[in-house]
């Protein structure tokens, strides 16, 4: 590993942005390249049970440390992994997927490869990435593999959004002149600034449109995260007075314990407020409703005001630090919600009978909330019904929360998560439903492996309808084997599930557990 290869430099490259933390699944592509990944003392190659599992635990990764990685084969691999390079895309996450590629010697000879769709053109899996991926590099010689490499990484950190490398299967053990050896030039990035006349004239609207509002209210998005302009953000909640909501699909990027924290489909925010300041918002869409001329829509770079004037090359968190000075203190939108009859009640009330041979979904969620989330926990949920009522969760400060539109999405990702969040003693909490379950439950041996210490809770519908009913509980056994940490439970009624938890926070908190929940 003294020479400077081709695997050295991207193993080096991976480490210098913050990954240490590599998914694959090995296939006769990519074997050269994992031995040179492997060989790197500060990463660990986590091998994942299929490349899908792997491309959501990337996916859980970069939501957690912010960039992430992913190492396949060629075509078999690279096309079972694009639907969660697809997912990343759509939630601007940066992932590095790297493909095991053909022999650089295999190009242009009209070869029909193994692994293929048996035609001699080898660029079907690339047209494929194409599509939901921000850079592509096919990397089949030495002379412009420094520079495609760097490129593609640059890309993922600036756009956050995938990219794509191929690497010649032949090439990760060459040694080559522009892979600088012992001491490499490390990483960087130019680092973002506005145009500052652009910034003036941004807020400068935005001031006039949002000061002339009698009730202007707040609302965060995903983009939040793309532009790391959180606590920007929080800075300006604090200062404004606005009442602050957050769409669903950002849900836990803001302080839900905030003072001006109001849920964002309350009337205030759908049709009683007059000023919308949108920040991390990526459209309009059907679950928010707001006039588009009374609004100020901050994306990463760029500052829309109303049906008007837009300000590009701005960037977020300077814009928002800086109007933050510049916004007239009100708070009308927030005291109308406070005295408002719209607030949120509870599902259940207390003391109310509970069915014997099965939970209640308003009852698991109230225990859910109560006993297990904390500023030391992140909540991964499912698509669904998990989804849908897990945006009633009040998540306390510095709860994560995280949730996928695929099915499957959250036990590839809780391993990504919880891998990436370990060294903060972060413990994941993963909702997941039974047809979820069945798609990539895999991986949680390769978490028994890394002595993860999530808890997952499977709702088990108690009819059958929706897919044949299996032994949750009994399958995460059978996996377990006997060997590493895991404890599991089936309970049916809520003061099972109260015991449960209280074993999951006591007994057996330094463990893996999984809560197979029936539900009516």
């Amino acid at each position: 590993m003294a020479e400077p290869t081709l695997g050295r430099h991207l193993a080096r490259r991976l480490v210098q942005i913050g990954i240490t933390d590599v998914f694959s699944v090995p296939g006769d592509f990519n074997l050269t390249l994992l031995d040179h990944l492997i060989a790197d003392p500060n990463l660990n190659l986590i091998g994942c049970c299929n490349e899908l599992n792997a491309g959501y635990a990337a996916d859980g990764y970069a939501r957690s440390r912010g960039v992430s990685a992913c190492v396949v084969t060629f075509t078999v691999g690279g096309l079972s992994v694009i639907n969660a390079i697809a997912g990343a895309y759509s939630r601007n996450l940066p992932v590095i997927c790297i493909v095991g590629g053909p022999n650089s010697n295999d190009y242009g000879t009209n070869r029909i490869l193994h692994h293929t769709i048996g035609l001699p053109d080898f660029t079907q899996e690339l047209r494929c990435f194409t599509a939901v991926t921000a850079f592509q590099a096919v990397v089949n010689n030495l002379d412009d593999a420094h520079e495609l490499i760097d490129r593609a990484i640059s890309t993922a950190l600036k756009e956050s959004k995938p990219v794509y490398i191929s690497v010649g299967c032949n090439l990760p053990a060459i040694p080559h002149a522009s892979f600088v050896g012992d001491e490499p030039v490390p990483f960087s990035l130019v680092p973002k600034t506005s145009n500052r006349m652009g910034l003036e004239a941004a807020l400068e609207a935005a001031a006039e449109l949002l000061n002339s509002a009698a009730k202007p209210v707040l609302i965060a998005g995903p983009k939040l995260r793309v532009a790391d302009a959180r606590q920007v953000f929080v800075e300006l909640s604090d200062s404004c007075g606005y009442a602050v909501g957050v769409i669903p699909s950002g849900k836990g990027l803001v302080p839900e314990d905030h003072p001006h924290f109001v849920p964002t489909g309350s009337e205030i925010v759908q049709s009683a407020a007059d000023g919308y300041l949108f920040v991390g918002v990526p459209v309009y869409n059907d679950l928010l409703v707001a006039k588009r001329e009374k609004s100020v829509v901050v994306q990463p770079g760029r500052v829309a005001i109303g049906n008007g004037a837009a300000f590009g090359c701005v960037v977020m968190k300077e814009f928002l630090k800086a109007l933050s000075e510049k916004l007239t203190p009100n708070s009308a939108a927030h005291e109308d919600y406070l005295t408002s009859s719209n607030n949120p009640i509870e599902e259940e009330e207390e003391g109310a009978e509970q069915p014997q041979d099965h939970v209640k979904a308003s009852v698991l969620f109230k225990h859910v909330e109560k006993m297990m989330m904390s500023s030391e926990s992140a909540v991964i949920a499912e698509t669904g019904e998990w989804w849908v009522r897990s945006q009633k969760l009040k998540l306390p400060n510095g709860c994560g929360y995280e949730y996928g539109s695929s099915m499957g999405w959250s036990f590839g990702a809780s391993l990504g998560y919880a891998q990436a969040a370990a060294p903060a003693g972060k413990r994941v909490i993963c909702c997941v439903a039974d047809r979820s379950f069945q798609v990539t439950f895999q991986d949680v041996s390769t978490m028994m492996r890394w002595g993860h210490k999530s808890v997952f809770f499977l709702v088990r519908m108690d009819d059958g309808k929706g897919c044949k009913r299996w032994d949750y509980a009994g399958v995460v056994d059978a996996i377990h084997n006997g060997e590493g940490e895991c404890w599991t439970a089936k309970v049916r009624c809520e003061e099972e599930l109260v015991g449960a938890i209280e074993t999951v926070m006591g007994e057996k908190k330094d463990c893996l557990c999984f809560v197979e929940v029936v539900v009516g």
